[in-house]
């Protein structure tokens, strides 16, 4: 593999960045400030880490103004570094980049529709009456449901299910063994016995969706599934039937939401958090890890539930409390009607 090198010329110009030092360093990957050696490019987002620009090796480090002071040398600035380090990220990446063209090992129903600029991996199947647009990536032994429609620049990795009817936006991401458009788990009980509920439904998911390793989204029952634009799913996370989740919005892995439940845009769902059925989550939620949703949630802001991890004597004790604060709270209410008679 060749490899690549910029001028920090370039890269300020490119990132928008003022550049103080010499602009014809050059540099060949991106490293921690721990670890980067004199050809690597560095950054300081996080103040905690500002304690290592003084030992740092780094040919060169984004960081914002505020924090460079005075640094004379070799420093790129930016309002946002995160963001400088998040673009560069690409410019070294060494994923292969897929060939156009269908594999031969890849089964392709006469009736899809697929771009000439699209990959098809080996082993892949795509089914009847598919669009597959430019600059599409579908990884091995990927399947591709009937009339699913993939926008340009999507990439699809290994071994992800696209079940039938699958609407997917331009420039998203899904990441192996993802699962969009399984049937959502919907039954009728007759009489202790259970009875399987057709799931009528589409997903759809808008632009620059990024979906994770492993995770569900079940197809609607009636109306779709929906995930807006520029949603960010991490692995492991399961969206059942019906949701519907506004633009913008994160969740990290572990998290499910139940059916029918509407999620606002912006919204921020921490690891392993979790939202009940049938109901309706404000713009602008933020939900700390392990937090348990089973209520309506109408105004913007942070939301916890759960109790931090403490010594197990600790918290038994504490257990054997807090199923005694409702009798606690009835006989406070008792002597405050006591006290006012």
């Amino acid at each position: 593999m060749t490899e690549k090198s910029y001028r920090l010329g370039e890269i300020a110009k490119a990132l928008g960045a003022e550049l103080r030092g010499d602009p014809e360093v050059r540099v060949s990957g991106l490293a921690t400030l721990q670890a980067a050696g004199p050809d690597q490019l560095s950054f300081l987002a996080n103040p905690a880490y500002a304690r290592h620009m003084a030992d740092t090796r780094a040919a060169a480090v984004i960081l914002s103004p505020v924090a460079a002071g005075d640094r004379p040398n070799n420093v790129l600035l930016l309002d946002n570094p995160y963001l400088g380090y998040a673009r560069l990220s690409h410019w070294f990446d060494p994923a292969p980049v897929a060939p156009p063209g269908i594999h031969p090992a890849a089964v392709v129903d006469a009736s899809a529709i697929i771009a000439t600029s699209a990959s098809i991996g080996p082993n892949a199947v795509i089914e009847a009456d598919v669009v597959i647009g430019e600059q599409v990536v579908i990884g091995a032994g990927c399947v591709i449901g009937a009339r699913t429609s993939i926008g340009p620049g999507s990439i699809i990795r290994a071994r992800v299910t696209l079940a039938h009817d699958v609407v997917i936006g331009q420039r998203c991401h899904i990441l192996s063994g993802a699962v969009i458009g399984s049937d959502g788990f919907g039954f009728a009980n007759e009489k202790g016995q259970w009875h399987r509920i057709a799931q009528l439904g589409r997903v759809i998911l808008g632009d620059d969706v990024e979906v994770g390793a492993n995770t569900t989204i079940d197809r609607g029952a009636l109306d779709d599934t929906i995930i807006g634009n520029g949603v960010k799913l991490d692995n492991l996370i399961q969206i059942a039937h019906n949701v519907r989740i506004g633009d913008h919005s994160a969740m990290a892995a572990m998290v499910g939401i139940a059916g029918s439940t509407r999620i606002g845009s912006h919204c921020v769902f921490g690891g392993a958090s979790g939202v009940a059925g049938h109901l309706e989550i404000a713009n602008g939620v933020h939900l700390t890890g392990m937090t348990l949703v089973t209520g309506d949630i109408r105004e913007p802001g942070v939301y916890s539930s759960g109790t931090s991890a403490d010594t197990n004597r600790r918290w038994r004790k504490n257990a054997v409390r807090f199923r005694q604060l409702d009798a606690l709270a009835r006989r406070v209410k008792e002597l405050e009607k006591k006290s006012e008679g």
